[in-house]
C-alpha cells in the first residue's frame, strides 16, 4: 500500500490525490452578487448538506492552488451574505462546467454559459431556471481554513426557500431519485451520473437491531465466497433463525440438489451453498441466505 505524508506533498499533488479518492462529490452551483449588483455563477464540489434543523449547506470556495487568489464567489458572499444553490443535473452539466471559467470580475456567467436568470423571492442573487432544485440561502458564517494556496473557506448557507420542478416529483409530492438525474464530481475531468441503472438500495440498520457480523459462525465470516457486503446483509437481521427453520431450508430444491451432490465433500458443499446464498442475497432474500449458510 502506498503511504503518503500530506506535509510532503505540494498543494497541487495533494489536491489530485484527494479529489480522486474522496468522490463522488455533489455540486454546489452557487449564484451570488456583490454590492455593485454584479452577478456571479460558479460551481463547487467541496459541498454538502450538514444540518436539517436549521437547514444548513456548506460549500468551500478554496483559494486557487495556482496563485493563491480568491474566487469571486467568496468575495461576493463576504459583501452580500446571500446565495442560491442550484442543484446540477445531467441536462446542464456541460453549461455548468463552462460557468467555472475564470472570467473577469463583473462578467455574468449566466450569460456566458447560456443559463436563464430567474428572480429569487427572498435573496438578491437570481436562480438558475434550468436547475431542478434551487435553494435560496442566507450566509450565516464564513470560516477561513488558512491563507495559503488551496486553503478552503467554509461558507455556511442556511436554506430559506426550496424551489423544486414538479416533473421530478413522485405521486406523493416527494423528489423521485430516479427522475432528478443528478451528476457528481470525481477527480480531474471526471464526473458520474446517477441513473436508475447504477442506483441500489441498502436497508438502514436503524430499522432493526442487527445481530452483527460477529454473531455469524467463523466459517461464514471467513468464507472464500461471501463478500464484505454479503456479510453486512447477513449481519443486519434481527435474530438468528431457529434450528427448525435452518433444517427446513434443506428441502428447498436448489439446496437439496447441492446437499445430494456433495455427500462426503464438505469443502465443495460449503462453497456451493455459499454461492447459492450469495444468489439469494442478490434477490434480497436475506433470511433464506442466512439459513443456507448456517446449514
Amino acid at each position: 500500500m502506498l503511504t503518503l505524508n500530506a506535509k510532503d506533498l505540494s498543494p497541487a499533488s495533494l489536491q489530485n490525490y484527494l479529489s480522486y479518492a474522496i468522490a463522488p462529490r455533489p455540486i454546489c452551483f452557487a449564484s451570488t452578487i456583490n454590492t455593485k449588483g454584479e452577478i456571479n455563477l460558479s460551481p463547487f464540489s467541496f459541498f454538502n448538506l450538514f444540518s436539517t434543523n436549521p437547514p444548513i449547506c456548506v460549500f468551500s470556495p478554496a483559494r486557487r492552488v495556482r496563485d493563491n487568489t480568491t474566487k469571486h464567489t467568496l468575495d461576493n458572499v463576504l459583501e452580500v451574505k446571500e446565495c442560491v444553490i442550484n442543484i446540477v443535473n445531467y441536462d446542464m452539466v456541460q453549461q455548468m462546467s463552462l460557468a467555472s471559467t475564470e472570467y473577469a470580475q463583473g462578467v455574468n456567467e449566466f450569460e456566458k454559459a447560456g443559463f436563464t436568470m430567474l428572480p429569487s423571492q427572498l435573496v438578491k442573487p437570481p436562480r438558475v431556471a434550468e436547475s431542478p432544485v434551487q435553494l435560496e440561502c442566507v450566509i450565516t458564517q464564513v470560516i477561513p481554513l488558512g491563507t495559503e494556496h488551496g486553503a478552503g473557506n467554509l461558507v455556511l448557507a442556511e436554506i430559506k426557500l426550496i424551489h423544486i420542478k414538479e416533473e421530478i416529483l413522485d405521486t406523493e409530492g416527494k423528489i423521485d431519485q430516479q427522475k432528478i438525474d443528478l451528476v457528481a464530481r470525481l477527480g480531474g475531468d471526471w464526473y458520474c451520473r446517477v441513473t436508475e441503472e447504477n442506483m441500489f438500495k441498502v436497508a438502514k440498520p436503524l430499522t432493526t437491531l442487527g445481530i452483527g457480523v460477529n454473531a455469524l459462525p467463523q466459517a461464514v465470516r471467513q468464507s472464500k465466497v461471501l463478500t464484505g457486503n454479503d456479510l453486512g446483509m447477513l449481519g443486519n437481521v434481527e435474530q438468528l433463525p431457529t434450528a427448525n427453520e435452518i433444517d427446513a431450508i434443506s428441502a428447498h430444491p436448489q439446496v437439496k440438489l447441492i446437499l445430494d451432490a456433495t455427500i462426503g465433500d464438505e469443502h465443495t458443499r460449503t462453497q456451493e451453498l455459499h454461492q447459492l446464498a450469495q444468489g439469494f442475497l442478490a434477490q434480497n432474500l436475506v433470511l433464506d441466505a442466512l439459513k443456507v449458510v448456517l446449514l
